[in-house]
């Protein structure tokens, strides 16, 4: 599947928006739209996913609760707020079925992805009946890591007794996410976790998904752990695990990683007098008047000297613990989802007449690839939480280009193979 330049989305959007409608969505000014228009300033790839947002919000408006322009459907579960989602949607997938169960992280993904026509949002899916779920080619899914209880299964094989994935990961939220694949039986799914799975409980965790997605549901799997440097500034390792419900020629030496990412002065706020002034925004994060980052996201006195006295500690004792200094041209440490508490991890230097700051959250959505047409509705605290737990977008949007062709191709043949195990609409 080709995506469409950047260029041609904006000749796209052209077609059903004006150009300040187009401007007003993309947080820039209507001479910047012009320019690009008019080929006088290149369109930035940045761009992008907006015009995406855009194009695909107005074809939901229009269409109502008809999704058969969509070229596949998928569902998200523990969704947070929609990093995986929006990777997927960037390819022509329609979502039609969501769970998230944090109260705030619904709150986010309501307001950037309004449900329509057949979908669904849910709270809790531990007690959502499995064949209440729509029917879908993709099963999209960051579920938490728990242990499983290996012992029970060593004593079934020593018995000789059969056991299946109800009895290794029941309790888990695995246990919720195999049970959906059972019984809906989707072309592939995409599941999203920590590094750490691979040697949680040394290894054992990792190997009971593995024997759950292969040897109990039937599925070829792939996994790969995944850096988000290649994509933003920062160095965030993730384990990306795909199956595919038939056998495919898939492989990751087909993702496009860029040797060289983005450095952190592409995400900062910019105070040439550049800096977007977005609607939803307004001066919450940034002083477009005073061209600075707002002043509370600088650290307190006490806050600078309690982190310094902290890390000249550690480094007598000999460990390596510390806040992390981040400057333009960084990549930065792991965004967790504690950085709302003390930022110590991403610190931004502002000179030596100045402490350091905090990012803003609207940074943080940057720095975690969502465009600025992102909407952040709740608290710093909470949206400091949310992107500290979420993927790096352009991350899944990547892994997503490589895994739909395989995906196409394993319901057009069981299209013209009469398969039962097809559960399309598209079949």
């Amino acid at each position: 599947m080709t995506l469409a330049a950047p260029l041609d989305l904006l000749k796209q959007a052209r077609a059903r928006f004006t150009q300040r409608e187009i401007a007003a969505h993309v947080g820039k000014d209507i001479k910047t739209v012009r320019r690009w228009e008019k080929g006088e300033t290149p369109c930035p790839s940045m761009l992008e996913p907006a015009l995406r947002d855009l194009l695909h919000s107005s074809g939901r408006a229009k269409a109502g609760a008809a999704t058969g322009d969509a070229q596949f459907r998928f569902v998200d579960l523990f969704a947070g707020i929609g990093g995986i989602r929006m990777g997927f949607e960037a390819h022509g997938g329609d979502c039609v079925f969501t769970s998230e169960w944090n109260d705030f992280s619904t709150k986010t993904y309501r307001e950037n992805y309004p449900a329509g026509g057949e979908h669904a949002l849910i709270g809790d899916i531990v007690s959502f009946p499995a064949e209440e779920v729509p029917s879908h080619d993709v099963l999209l899914g960051g579920f938490p890591c728990q242990p499983f209880s290996i012992a029970g299964v060593s004593k079934k094989n020593a018995m000789g007794r059969p056991h299946g994935f109800e009895c290794t990961t029941q309790g888990t939220l695995f246990f919720d996410v195999a049970r959906i694949i059972a019984a809906k039986r989707p072309a592939a799914f995409l599941l999203e976790n920590v590094k750490n799975l691979l040697s949680h409980d040394k290894g054992r965790t990792f190997d009971v998904i593995l024997q759950t997605l292969r040897d109990e549901l039937g599925y070829e799997v792939h996994y790969r752990v995944v850096d988000g440097q290649h994509f933003t500034p920062q160095h965030r390792e993730r384990i990306i695990i795909v199956g595919f419900r038939g056998k495919t020629s898939f492989s990751w030496d087909d993702l496009r990683l860029p040797e060289s990412g983005p450095r952190l002065g592409s995400i900062l706020h910019r105070t040439d007098g550049s800096e977007p002034v977005l609607p939803w925004d307004h001066d919450r994060f940034f002083d477009h008047a005073g061209k600075r980052v707002q002043p509370k996201y600088t650290l307190t006195p006490n806050l600078w000297t309690y982190l310094q006295n902290y890390a000249a500690k550690h480094r007598a004792a000999g460990n390596g613990f510390g806040f992390g200094m981040a400057y333009p041209d960084s990549v930065t440490r792991t965004l967790s989802a504690r950085y709302h508490k003390d930022g110590s991890e991403i610190l931004v230097y502002q000179g030596e007449q100045l402490r350091p700051r905090r990012l803003t959250p609207r940074e943080c959505a940057r720095l975690m690839g969502f465009p600025d047409t992102f909407r952040i509705p709740v608290s710093d605290t909470q949206a400091y939480r949310q992107f500290g737990n979420s993927v790096v977008m352009p991350v899944m949007r990547e892994v997503a280009r490589i895994m739909l062709p395989h995906v196409q191709t394993l319901l057009a043949e069981e299209t013209r193979h009469g398969s039962k195990q097809t559960l399309s609409l598209y079949s």
